[in-house]
């Protein structure tokens, strides 16, 4: 199976999480799937050529723009509450981070920076949503993943952020600076 069919079918599976009321544990398995695995993949089946893919700050900053503007309680609650409008989100998800990798891979020297950049602000969010004090989405914390109560449902859903989203994004950007120190050595 060609490299991007696997990212499509990932990516039609998150979207199937993300709506499928596991709380906010299966609601970052969602987004990080799609973004983290999904967007790759597409990626790298279908790479884009030099400045063709746009610049990969550009991306990494509509990225981050993105991802934390849809974890506001606000925007949130809207998800929760109407199913097209989290399917709209999941695709905005997929959607800047296959734009995101394309130009990371096209670029790569400002790809590593971009991929470096989203993977701290992954991080940092997920560390911010897994150590907060009390449940931040009253959707999830009434319907938490089946087994934890809300606040370790939020926890855990914070770490899947923080290890998946903070790790795809760094081992990315550590895998195209090996890239291209690699093709300087043959030079």
């Amino acid at each position: 199976m060609p490299v991007s069919a696997a990212g499509w079918i990932v990516a039609a599976l998150s979207a199937v999480l993300a709506v499928a009321g596991l709380g906010m544990t299966g609601h970052m398995m969602a987004h990080m799937a799609a973004v983290a695995i999904a967007a790759p993949l597409i990626a790298l089946g279908a790479p884009a050529r030099g400045g063709s893919a746009g610049a990969p700050l550009g991306w990494a900053m509509a990225e981050f723009a993105i991802v934390w503007a849809w974890h506001a309680p606000a925007l949130r609650a809207l998800a929760d509450a109407h199913l097209a409008v989290a399917l709209v989100e999941q695709a905005l998800f997929l959607g800047v981070g296959i734009a995101l990798w394309r130009s990371a891979l096209a670029q790569p020297a400002a790809g590593v920076a971009a991929l470096l950049v989203t993977s701290m602000h992954m991080t940092l969010l997920g560390v911010l949503i897994g150590l907060a004090g009390r449940p931040l989405y009253m959707m999830m914390a009434m319907h938490p993943a089946p087994g934890l109560d809300a606040l370790a449902d939020q926890a855990l859903g914070g770490v899947v952020m923080l290890v998946v989203g903070g790790a795809s994004y760094c081992l990315g950007g550590l895998w195209l600076l090996g890239t291209i120190l690699k093709g300087r050595r043959a030079a």
